[in-house]
């Protein structure tokens, strides 16, 4: 049976290492509970249909499309938004991006940054083939690519 349209939940689950508690409609997008509940805002809202990959998080490490997540199924994960990156592999690739001119108007940035992240912690020696095919979900009107695919590239180990 459906839940009714205004039905609300009650959830609870860690967002960038800190306990966040909610009273959420069911049908709130993870991003939309990022963004206008809990006020961080480096997770954008793109296309709204997960397909340009501007409002990617971690949802327990893996990289997923906030604003096709419902903010219910996050109950007891854990979430990373840009905001909540860090380290030495996040360091250098911020570095990188400034660098190699891989950010322009900045709107995909967040998504980049943590798509990369995934990529490299997944694939340390990452070839520029393999940083293309993995990146290709993640869009970007400004750059042409060829920045951002430096810009990882230079990061992996390889």
């Amino acid at each position: 049976m459906n839940a009714p349209r205004d039905a609300t939940i009650d959830l609870q689950l860690t967002v960038n290492g800190h306990e966040a508690k909610a009273r959420v409609e069911a049908r709130l997008s993870l991003c939309d509970l990022l963004r206008d509940s809990l006020h961080l805002t480096g997770t954008h809202a793109g296309c709204e249909h997960g397909v340009c990959g501007a409002c990617t998080v971690l949802l327990d490490g893996q990289p997923v499309r906030a604003c096709i997540t419902l903010a219910a199924a996050c109950d007891g994960r854990a979430v990373t938004t840009v905001e909540g990156l860090s380290g030495p592999l996040v360091d250098r690739l911020r570095a990188a991006f400034h660098a190699e001119h891989a950010l322009q108007c900045g709107y995909c940035t967040p998504g980049m940054l943590v798509s990369a992240v995934d990529l490299l912690e997944r694939k340390p020696g990452a070839e520029e083939d393999e940083i293309r095919r993995d990146m290709s979900g993640n869009l970007c009107r400004c750059t042409g690519y060829v920045g951002i695919v430096r810009a990882i590239r230079s990061c992996a180990q390889g």
